[in-house]
């Protein structure tokens, strides 16, 4: 499972729509990232071809099962890390831009070992 930060990006976006607003288009990932709908294409193109989406005849976009695992990783690092840094006082804000940088560069033990902290010290 070892693609590219940007790739995992859009497949966490992808997940955070549809859990916002049930069906995910191209333009809502644009809108979401700030990103041309030329370049969201490209980049849908490249995930469809290589088996992390679907999209439907209409532009609905589905997350196939490999693109859902590391979508819901990268977003569970995300929530963690922003739930982390805003308990030490860091405004909401900046916890979530600075959980996105962290999300990605992380290594698996380091996670895991503030993820044990976090649910045991701050649940």
């Amino acid at each position: 499972m070892n693609i590219y930060e940007s790739a995992e990006d859009y497949l966490e976006s992808i997940l955070m729509i549809q859990e916002k607003k049930g069906t995910v288009h191209s333009i809502d990932i644009a809108e979401d990232r700030g990103f041309s709908k030329a370049s969201v294409s490209i980049a849908m193109k490249k995930l469809r071809e290589n088996g992390y989406i679907s999209m439907d005849k209409d532009g609905t976009i589905h997350l196939l099962e490999p693109g859902r695992e590391i979508a819901e990783k990268i977003y569970g690092r995300h929530k963690i890390l922003k739930e982390l840094f805003m308990n030490l006082g860091v405004d909401e804000e900046t916890a979530g831009r600075d959980a996105c940088m962290v999300e990605h560069d992380l290594s698996e033990v380091t996670f895991e070992k503030i993820k044990a902290y976090c649910e045991k010290t701050l649940k």
